[in-house]
């Protein structure tokens, strides 16, 4: 898997990246060596090591959603994040934060019907509620109904739907980044192509 940007090997990363270089890769450098722990390329972390600081911003900005002062109950944040993977259509944001809906504690099925979630059973109403707004937050483009803010205020104080708001637009740029990038499972061939010959009939 190639990034279409450079990525930054050991010896030309910042001093502030290596920390991260050593949590994420052992001694390894990276770029020569790729791939993580948690099983993916890592060129995530190559590629944001070239503006260290805009670097050091997104890990601090995980720090913030995993801090233990947060009000919102992490199986609906997933809930947010996931779906917002799904429906940017980023593999790597998907597929990486359904492994944080299991530690999260949501069900298989539960995961398994994220992309499905309007015809699904398992979800109760203000996890379903998150998703309506997750899909308002990423397909709306942030225009979201009356009806759904109204169910999402009926389980959720004012600081947790902020903190739903916050983390799942992170989330939803993070997709977009990795998509615009093609970062770790991101680096795919767009499916929607002309196939056929060039010739023959239309309908």
């Amino acid at each position: 898997m190639v990034p279409r940007l450079r990525q930054v090997s050991r010896g030309d990363a910042a001093e502030s990246v290596l920390p991260l270089y050593d949590l994420m890769f052992g001694e390894r450098d990276p770029v020569e060596q790729p791939g993580t722990a948690a099983g993916t390329p890592g060129n995530w972390w190559t590629v944001f090591a070239l503006v260290p600081d805009v670097l050091d911003h997104a890990v601090r900005g995980f720090a913030l959603y995993r801090n233990p002062a947060r009000r919102l109950d992490p199986k609906l944040r997933e809930l947010g994040m996931t779906r917002a993977g799904w429906a940017r259509g980023s593999q790597f944001v998907f597929s990486q934060h359904c492994k944080s809906c299991r530690d999260a504690g949501l069900t298989e099925e539960q995961i398994q019907a994220i992309p499905s979630w309007s015809v699904a059973d398992c979800f109760s109403p203000l996890e379903r509620a998150v998703l309506a707004y997750t899909d308002d937050l990423v397909l709306g483009g942030g225009r979201v109904a009356d009806a759904t803010f109204a169910a999402l205020q009926a389980g959720l104080s004012d600081e947790e739907i902020l903190e739903l708001t916050y983390t799942t637009s992170l989330y939803e740029m993070h997709a977009t980044i990795s998509r615009a990038l093609r970062l770790e499972f991101d680096d795919r061939d767009d499916p929607v192509v002309e196939l056929g010959d060039r010739g023959g009939l239309v309908i």
